[in-house]
């Protein structure tokens, strides 16, 4: 092309970059963002609109943050911008678990390595402060690193004063309604850290444990009744257990009433067990001569008196319908001390609940035989006991899923322990809870409701103490002499009240003396006493951020109660949904949430969870030095994020080529609008010619689905309409027939400035499509845009909401002509494949094309006036009747009853667009078609 031609060509011009560069490039925009204050902008531009409050489930203050943090809080960011650019105004606080075991657990290793132990609460306290302090400033930075806003400045800490008040009432509150109270049960018990646990803080691993069968020798004369055959000096009842170190506080062995059991004559013994589970157990007794003698019931057991194997006391048989026949005997030793079914059965049958161990699971000196020994030290002791008693029948290792700590992964014990409870049934806080659960919250996906549903029909009540330092204090006084606990909720709330202008909030609890905490003339209501000590135990961590609606949602005045949506991993249905759920009908009366929406865990490519001894783990720091924080947002939206998320250099690179194209396409559009004034140039979507009105039209729809998609959190949805429209219906459709007009049309002309005003609208479109997901990206491609397109704002997220595009689309008949021509397109596209394989040409601009068409379909592509030469982008288009056809003309593939002749054009090609021509200019302009040395003439050439 001659040098001076191309000077004619008006060809993209546009400052956006076509490499991204986002590792140098998003921390200029993170600082464009802070410097305007965008966040708060975005809520001020808001103010008067309807509120949507996305909840911010607080992520813990320790460590890094890993794949399953960013993940969560890109979501959330990504519902705050599409909610903020569909109209709604948005705010979105922050916030941080600071309280709890974690903290305290690291810091008390790093006391424990400069050998200070024994340290005054106050000043373990002060430590754990500064320690969530540090690790606050830390993940504050990285998420801020991940483009997510919020007001970063002022998040919530479950640590500041008013936070701790918060909590501190919110007890006070069930104290009110008589849902408080103190008591021995058994809970999951942390040897190793020397705590309560609550349910969201056990997490099952397989442990291998001793199994034994063992015989309690059934000596009541009544056992004759039930078994006249029975012979009281040599009957037994068989048990099976994998816990032989809870023996030493057996109390009672239990049978299912309804199941039925049989006395079986073996040897020189007789013994009691569920017959369905008899031949299970022949082999591994050693009953090579076993017989039934007798069947009866579960039932008519109930009430024998059988005897401890190595203690001398009774041990009554009782009836209960959690024993199964899965495996064992059908009868269950049961210790109301170590379990929670045990515990409610001894409830039920006025069993004593010994539980003689110390915090760190030792047996105190009042046991025989194991004093001094921890749980499982006494395992084998206890099997050695069996067997010198001679009641151990056999004994084998199992491998079985087991509780183990989810901060120090040891495995834990059920121990009966004085704790404070709130009841589950006090209030009817389960039904209430249910209730709520079944109408009022839409669970996201469905089956969540399921989950919590049937965790709260069956959990027991909720224990709210813990024996650590690091958390909000149980107010309580204890009596010096009966240990009763005076807890009145009046002198609760004056307590609680200091808490909020107190410098370091609850801390108060533990620097206050004594004196100026127990109101004057107290005296115990159990023993008339006198003297108290303050309760030591805090609130269970989940009571903490369980509160939280409390603390922020009707503190704040940007917030409100209760919020549109929590939305966290799956794990929460038992940890913050539970809690909170429970904590806000316990003391409101109404669920702290609309919505509750979980994601799934982050894995490896293969669907393997995450670890440091499988090497598979990927940090959110490390995707961002590679590729930036961009292709991680694009990855939080490209899958279904409510199933597990799998993560891996092949699925990033994937990712990396999908965010190239998408942003081309956006760098082609930005090209070809840099002298496009919409106050001077535009071109209503009604004058438009039919192929941009069909772009517009393709676009608008594709905009409609991706916000229905964004409404529905289906972000997933929005990633994959997104990049087709880039990928598939501009870029390798609309946009590559533009090309020709574009360049080639005068400046000013209908042809150019009617392709302009569809690009705009589009652009229009896809920034606030982008926007939620693609922030930097869609930041960078609207300031790249010239200033009289982008509106008053300086920031993508100051524009407005784009209202109803219901103008923009096209009739149905007429988007039906013109998905005919689009299919048409492809069967021309590869009708001329072949001959350009073969090197008959080299280009589909050497090319003439006949489609020879139906009458009916013939007429409706005539109707549109298109120039199919550019829609097929070839040099000549003709239509004619399917009946005109040649022999060699080519059915088409898709398009029933349609023919294409396809030939080399005829004509010579223009030198400026490269078009073949059947006439050219004249002398004036002999090289060029009359198109463009019309162009050209006009330029004074």
């Amino acid at each position: 092309m001659s040098s001076d031609y191309k000077k004619t060509l008006k060809l993209p011009q546009t400052s956006f970059p076509m490499k991204a560069n986002l590792k140098e490039k998003e921390p200029e925009t993170l600082k464009f963002w802070a410097e305007n204050d965008m966040y708060r902008r975005m809520v001020a531009d808001r103010e008067g609109a309807a509120r949507y409050i996305l909840h911010d489930g607080p992520p813990y203050a320790n460590g890094h943050l890993h794949m399953g943090h960013a993940l969560n809080k890109i979501l959330k960011d990504i519902i705050v911008k599409s909610r903020h650019l569909a109209g709604f105004q948005a705010p979105y606080v922050p916030g941080w678990d600071c309280h709890g075991l974690p903290i305290e657990h690291k810091v008390s290793q790093e006391l424990k390595a400069k050998g200070k132990t024994n340290l005054p609460a106050v000043t373990v306290r002060r430590l754990c402060r500064e320690y969530a302090k540090k690790f606050v400033e830390i993940q504050r930075k990285e998420f801020k690193r991940l483009g997510v806003f919020g007001d970063w400045d002022d998040p919530y800490l479950t640590m500041h004063p008013s936070y701790e008040a918060a909590t501190a009432m919110a007890l006070c509150d069930f104290v009110e309604r008589g849902s408080v109270y103190r008591g021995k049960k058994p809970i999951h018990w942390c040897l190793s850290c020397q705590t309560a646990l609550a349910e969201a803080e056990v997490e099952y691993a397989d442990e291998t444990s001793p199994s034994v069968f063992v015989r309690f020798p059934l000596t009541d004369p009544k056992i004759t009744d039930v078994f006249p055959m029975a012979d009281p000096a040599k009957a037994y009842a068989v048990i099976w257990t994998t816990t032989p170190w809870t023996l030493p506080d057996n109390m009672a062995v239990a049978v299912h009433p309804d199941f039925d059991y049989v006395l079986v004559a073996a040897g020189d013994s007789q013994y009691v067990l569920a017959r369905e589970l008899l031949d299970s157990v022949r082999e591994l007794f050693g009953w090579t001569d076993a017989a039934i003698l007798a069947e009866t019931p579960g039932a008519s057991l109930e009430g024998l008196l059988a005897r401890h194997p190595f203690y001398d006391r009774p041990s009554p048989i009782v009836t209960a319908d959690y024993v199964t026949l899965d495996a064992g005997t059908g009868l269950v030793h049961t210790a109301p001390g170590h379990g929670r079914e045990d515990y409610e059965t001894g409830l039920r049958n006025g069993l004593e609940v010994l539980s003689p161990l110390d915090d760190s699971g030792r047996f105190l000196d009042v046991v025989p035989y194991f004093a001094g020994l921890t749980v499982f030290e006494a395992n084998p002791k206890v099997i050695e006991k069996l067997t010198e008693v001679g009641h151990l029948l056999a004994s084998k290792k199992l491998k079985h899923s087991y509780p183990h700590c989810w901060r120090c992964k040891e495995p834990v014990i059920f121990r009966a322990t004085t704790q404070w409870f709130i009841s589950m049934d006090a209030g009817e806080l389960r039904q209430k809870a249910l209730a709520a659960i079944e109408g009022d919250v839409e669970w996201i996906p469905a089956w969540g409701k399921e989950r919590i549903h049937n965790m709260i029909a069956f959990r027991p009540d909720w224990c709210i103490s813990r024996q650590r330092t690091w958390g909000v204090p149980i107010l309580a006084l204890l009596c010096e002499s009966c240990d009763a606990a005076y807890n009145d909720a009046a002198w609760m709330r004056s307590v609680a009240g200091k808490f909020a202008g107190h410098e370091r909030g609850c801390d108060y609890w533990f620097e206050a003396e004594l004196a100026d905490i127990v109101p004057a003339g107290l005296t115990c209501p159990q023993c008339g006493g006198s003297h108290f000590r303050k309760e030591t135990d805090i609130l269970d961590v989940w009571f903490d951020s369980g509160t939280s609606f409390a603390a922020v949602l009707e503190k704040r005045p940007e917030l409100g109660f209760p919020a549109d949506m929590y939305l966290e991993g799956s794990d929460q249905h038992r940890g913050w949904f539970h809690s909170s759920l429970l904590a806000a009908m316990g003391t409101r009366g109404v669920a702290p949430y609309r919505q509750v929406l979980t994601h799934g865990y982050v894995v490896d490519g293969d669907g393997r969870k995450m670890s440091k001894s499988l090497g598979n783990g990927m940090e959110p720091q490390e995707i961002i030095d590679k590729h930036g924080a961009e292709v991680l947002r694009l990855w939080t939206s490209a899958v279904d994020y409510r199933d597990d998320i799998r993560i891996s250099d092949e699925i990033l690179a994937r990712l990396v080529e999908a965010y190239r194209r998408i942003r081309n396409t956006c760098r082609f559009i930005l090209g070809n609008l840099s002298d496009f004034d919409p106050t001077l140039h535009d071109v209503a979507p009604e004058a438009m010619l039919p192929l941009d009105r069909f772009a517009l039209d393709t676009v608008a729809r594709g905009h409609e689905r991706m916000a229905e998609a964004y409404g529905l959190y289906e972000f997933h949805k929005v990633f994959h309409t997104l990049h087709n429209l880039c990928v598939t219906d501009l870029s390798a459709f609309y946009l590559d027939i533009l090309k020709d007009r574009l360049y080639v049309s005068a400046a000013d002309s209908l042809e150019r400035r009617s392709a302009q005003a569809a690009l705009w609208r589009i652009l229009t479109m896809l920034l606030r499509d982008m926007a939620p997901i693609l922030s930097f990206t869609a930041e960078e491609v609207f300031r790249h845009a010239p200033a009289c397109q982008r509106g008053p704002g300086d920031s993508v997220f100051t524009l407005e909401p784009l209202g109803d595009p219901a103008g923009w689309l096209l009739d149905d008949a007429t988007r039906e002509r013109l998905e005919l021509v689009v299919a048409l397109r492809g069967e021309v596209t590869r009708a001329i494949e072949p001959r350009r394989k073969a090197g008959e040409v080299g280009h589909s601009l050497e090319t003439a094309v006949v489609l020879y068409l139906p009458d009916d379909m013939l007429a409706a592509v005539m109707s549109l006036g298109m120039d199919l030469r550019e829609v097929f982008i070839v040099s000549q288009a003709a239509l004619a009747p399917a009946a005109a056809a040649p022999a060699d003309a080519e059915a088409c593939e898709t398009v029933a009853g349609a023919l294409i002749g396809v030939s080399r054009a005829g004509g010579e090609k223009c030198a400026r667009c490269w078009v073949y021509s059947l006439e050219m200019a004249g002398p004036a302009y002999p090289d060029l078609c009359p198109r463009c040395a019309a162009v050209v003439a006009a330029e004074g050439m």
